[in-house]
């Protein structure tokens, strides 16, 4: 059994003890979160389809800890103009074990 969820405006894969980055929450690691926006959900041969989202399901995962991204390096140029500007960033997210996925 797998899920398609929406989370952040990112559409991620999920199944059960999958471990998965999400957009940063204020949770604590240990807590438990709800993931109600679901777009696709497959059971063996059995496959529904939200129209945007699935009224009778939801995800249900555990906090395992904040993490950061990649980091992005930004370059910006104007030439001809004596302009140069270096800029990075790096995304925080939490990262989630995948506890159950579940139909209502």
């Amino acid at each position: 059994m797998y899920a398609i969820i929406e989370n952040g405006g990112k559409q991620i894969k999920v199944e059960e003890g999958a471990i998965v980055n999400i957009e940063k929450t204020g949770k604590k690691p240990g807590e438990i979160i709800e993931l109600k926006n679901i777009l696709l959900l497959v059971d063996g041969e059995r496959v529904e389809v939200g129209r945007p989202y699935l009224d009778k399901g939801k995800v249900s995962a555990e906090v395992t800890r904040h993490v950061k991204g990649r980091k992005i390096i930004v370059f910006k140029k104007r030439r001809r103009k004596e302009y140069e500007k270096t800029i990075g960033h790096r995304q925080h997210y939490t990262e989630v074990r995948i506890r159950e996925i579940k139909t209502v």
